[in-house]
């Protein structure tokens, strides 16, 4: 018979630590991209790039959407990804130390 892993409470507050972790970099790299795109450093056309482009497109934007609704840039400023990534670290905190207890 096979034995089953325990999984404790703080497994499952790092897993979900881990993954809130994961998205606030994928936002990281993101805006990282555009900023390198707006600078005129787009390497030809590669499907490579545009795939990879597409996928944190579709995964970043939604979020973002939602704070650019209330906060619009300043001059040629942006500020929304900076305010999204610190509202999501702190969820990411108080959700952590929720779920550990």
């Amino acid at each position: 018979m096979m034995a089953l892993a325990a999984i404790s409470r703080a497994d499952i507050a790092n897993y979900v630590d881990a993954l809130f972790l994961v998205y606030i970099l994928l936002i990281f790299v993101y805006i990282l991209a555009n900023m390198m795109f707006s600078l005129g450093l787009r390497p030809s056309y590669s499907r490579a790039v545009d795939a990879v482009m597409s996928f944190l497109r579709d995964v970043c934007e939604p979020y973002l959407r939602i704070f650019r609704r209330f906060i619009p840039p300043i001059g040629m400023f942006d500020f929304t990804p900076m305010i999204a990534i610190i509202l999501l670290y702190i969820v990411r905190t108080v959700v952590h130390n929720l779920i550990a207890g």
